[in-house]
């Protein structure tokens, strides 16, 4: 690994399916794993192209039970580039002697780069480069360059370019059971003599989806003449081109793509515009400079500068990289949310979470637009949760755990254990924290942005909506004088009912509770902020009551919150009287012990018994609001909240939780920033290098992990900077570990561009002097000040602004 490039060296068919995920390329649009074109789907390899909101659900019969699934659909794959020599078979990696083979990822070029020389059975070395980029200046094209050289022999070679539109959604083990077929055929077609095309469609969402590719020889810069034969089914086609080769002489072979489908705007027919497309596009050099023009124009508002710490620098950038090839400008009005597993796999299917959550921050600071636009994925699907709350008996909107295209509730409601081959309950459903993330997205976007016309015409409206599903779920009890939530999960998800119970959920999880009670006290005040005439509008549209406003002003104040005897939160009722475990003993039993669910259940025992958590969920508040806001809401709600309260927490839950979700691992090395510095950046480099070491054991392969990357970025963003906004002033304050001494980067505070400098003990922040751009209100503690357009200020910074030292 060196500066922006993750490089791998020799072949590893045990660790293909993990670096075709870590090199995959795309634009925000859509997105290829990065596997290589002369392979198919084997078991080693995996060629995946997914698109933003492309979804198909099919049924399976599982023991004569119906199983629904809709899963993001594994796109005809436009990749195929196949050799062959002298008329023999098709060159594949396995069938020939590698000499040498380097599969690289320029992350600031988003190009992924393979180099291999290879000698076949006939004793012929021949040497291939491959390049290939995802535009991310022209949102619907790809492009492939081959530079192909004969090292000791001359001879007739045959290229096979195709698309194969007979693809699956067969990239998860545990999914194989579960029907992966999606498309449909529709027609081949061939625009002239250099574009074959094709066209399918989804089997139940009825999208239309084509590809067209051209694909032609060159010997420097001169075209070479060769011989093109076509062949096509309803699902395939391809073109042979033959031509001749001489040793020593390299041919280059470039097959550039478009992609069209029927949700893209200004279309008629996909196929026509597709091959139209590709007949126009420009050749691969100058397309490639399009592209990389394009990605540092990104890079320049992206980039996180760490002079200290290369292996930090380096993964830092892979994980920008990673957001870039899934929300880009191209994202905004694609009308997408962000899939917990990227573009690049099936895990999850595809499904969006609350994984969001850790993605907005960055976005936010960077690229506001198109947070914006993926916010409106969530407001576009505000009718299916009214209706999701209306069926469930209650009011407001209840958005759904996993949402795919239309907003509806896409959870499983069983899941495999791989440890046991079986089917268990799925109740993740009632993750119902979803909803309050969502508003907590909101309001953050909001702070960070000052956009009023997004509040004022689609936030404020869901945010309103949400606190009215939280009054209706709440139920008043007389005897503890408080607001209580019963029948949901916390982010934990280990627990899922009490022990022995048949009926799924929780009642009082902390972490839902106090959420609730913050935006209760925000719903209520929201309408202030709108001009009056909105305001009246939007209550007299949504029947929204003064009885309302005061009900949600007296759940705020009111909302029961469990604690243990000694004054720990309690993750939920009850918590406090389950049995503790032997850790040690399944530590020294199991090694990896980070899914104990599944661990406890296949030896016929209960994660519920348990004092244990998956990942985050009470630590998750410490992680969210400052510790001044938390102290707010807790003294607003007449609960103590002392100095130690966050680290007693903080301490109590570490012990008991087993990290089984990434996420926890950003959410914990956050909360211990400024308690343990040495142990908070464990944690951070455990996140940081999750998805590069595949940590839970063969999980990247089936998709990046977005949530724990952008929680990366988060974390030196915001986390470690200790950045919040109040009172519309940006406030830092710095306990940056040692390693990132020297730390800047670019971020947007409120329309106006700033550069973030740490350095010698000092924190600077300048504004670019061109451009629109307001004054902006920055401060540490109760030094504020206003920094305009063209002007630099300085802080120093107390204990030079950097954490306890560590040890190394």
């Amino acid at each position: 690994m060196k500066d922006f490039a993750l490089t791998f060296d020799g072949f590893d068919p045990a660790e293909e399916g993990l670096r075709e995920a870590l090199t995959s390329t795309g634009n925000g649009y859509l997105c290829s794993r990065g596997t290589a074109e002369w392979e198919d789907a084997d078991g080693v390899h995996y060629p995946g192209t997914y698109v933003h909101g492309i979804y198909n659900r099919e049924t399976t019969i599982l023991g004569g039970l119906p199983v629904l699934n809709e899963d993001l659909v594994n796109l005809p794959n436009w990749l195929v580039l196949k050799l062959r020599i002298e008329g023999e078979d098709a060159i594949r990696l396995a069938d020939v002697e590698l000499l040498s083979y380097r599969h690289e990822l320029d992350i600031h070029q988003a190009t992924v780069i393979r180099d291999l020389r290879f000698r076949d059975h006939a004793g012929r070395e021949t040497t291939l480069r491959s390049r290939r980029f995802v535009s991310m200046a022209d949102v619907h094209h790809a492009g492939i360059e081959w530079t192909l050289t004969p090292q000791n022999w001359s001879g007739r070679v045959e290229l096979i370019s195709a698309i194969d539109g007979r693809m699956t959604n067969k990239g998860v083990a545990r999914y194989k059971p579960l029907e992966g077929r999606h498309l449909d055929p529709v027609s081949p077609r061939t625009f002239g003599p250099e574009v074959i095309a094709l066209k399918v469609q989804t089997r139940q969402s009825n999208l239309y989806v084509s590809h067209a590719a051209r694909t032609r020889v060159f010997e420097g810069e001169e075209p070479v003449a060769v011989e093109r034969g076509l062949y096509q089914m309803e699902d395939y086609i391809h073109q042979v081109l033959a031509f001749d080769v001489h040793q020593g002489t390299p041919v280059r072979v470039e097959k550039m793509v478009a992609f069209i489908n029927s949700r893209d705007p200004a279309t008629s027919d996909t196929l026509e515009r597709a091959g139209t497309s590709a007949l126009r596009y420009s050749d691969f050099s100058d397309a490639l400079q399009r592209h990389i023009s394009a990605s540092d124009e990104l890079w320049r508002d992206c980039d996180m500068v760490v002079p200290g710490d290369d292996h930090v620098q380096l993964l830092l950038r892979l994980h920008i990289g990673h957001l870039m090839q899934v929300c880009s400008h191209h994202t905004v009005d694609l009308d997408a949310g962000v899939p917990a597993r990227g573009l690049n796999g099936e895990a999850y299917r595809g499904h969006v979470f609350w994984d969001e959550l850790y993605v907005y921050p960055f976005l936010t600071f960077r690229m506001p637009e198109v947070t914006r636009g993926l916010l409106m994925y969530r407001y576009r699907r505000l009718g299916a949760a009214q209706a999701a709350a209306h069926d469930a008996g209650l009011r407001g909107a209840m958005f759904p755990w996993q949402s795919g295209s239309d907003g509806k509730e896409e959870t499983q409601r069983i899941h495999l254990n791989p440890l046991t081959g079986r089917w268990e309950p799925d109740l993740s459903h009632n993750q119902r924290h979803v909803s309050a993330a969502i508003f907590y997205n909101i309001w953050h976007y909001f702070q960070a942005t000052n956009d009023l016309a997004f509040l004022a015409d689609y936030g404020a409206e869901m945010m309103l909506e949400i606190a009215r599903f939280w009054a209706s779920i709440a139920v008043f009890n007389a005897e503890r004088g408080r607001y209580e939530i019963h029948g949901v999960m916390g982010p934990d998800e280990f627990h899922e009912k009490y022990p022995g119970s048949t009926e799924g959920g929780l009642r009082n999880n902390a972490y839902t509770n106090v959420m609730v009670a913050w935006l209760c006290r925000l719903a209520h005040d929201v309408l202030s902020l709108l001009p009056k005439s909105r305001a009246e509008a939007l209550c007299e549209r949504l029947d929204l009551t003064d009885e309302e406003l005061t009900s949600w002003e007296d759940m705020s104040r009111r909302m029961y919150v469990p604690f243990h005897d000694d004054g720990i939160i309690s993750q939920f009722e009850g918590y406090e009287d389950l049995e503790e475990l032997d850790w040690d003993a399944y530590r020294a039993k199991y090694g990896n012990i980070q899914r104990l669910d599944r661990i406890l259940r296949a030896e016929g025992d209960d994660p519920n018994r348990y004092k244990l958590a998956k990942q985050a969920d009470t630590v998750m508040l410490f992680f969210l609001f400052a510790e001044d806001e938390l102290a707010e809401i807790f003294e607003r709600l007449d609960y103590a909240y002392g100095p130690d309260t966050a680290h007693r927490n903080i301490v109590y839950y570490d012990r008991r939780t087993s990290h089984g979700s990434t996420l926890s691992f950003v959410t914990h090395a956050g909360v211990l920033a400024a308690y343990d510095p040495r142990s908070s950046w464990e944690r951070f480099l455990v996140a940081l290098e999750s998805d590069l070491r595949d940590i839970q054991g063969g999980t990247t392969q089936e998709g990046i992990h977005m949530g724990v990357m952008c929680g990366t970025l988060d974390l030196v963003q915001r986390s470690y900077p200790r950045i919040h906004i109040r009172d519309g002033v940006l406030y830092f304050d710095p306990r940056l570990p040692r390693r990132l001494d020297g730390l800047r980067f670019a971020m947007t505070f409120r329309g106006t561009p700033l550069m973030v400098a740490f350095e010698g003990g000092c924190l600077r922040l300048s504004v670019h002097p061109e451009g629109v751009s307001r004054p902006v209100r920055v401060g540490i503690g109760s030094d504020v000040r206003d920094l305009c357009p063209g002007e630099s200020t300085s802080f120093v910074l107390r204990n030079n602004g950097l954490a306890e030292p560590l040890v190394t």
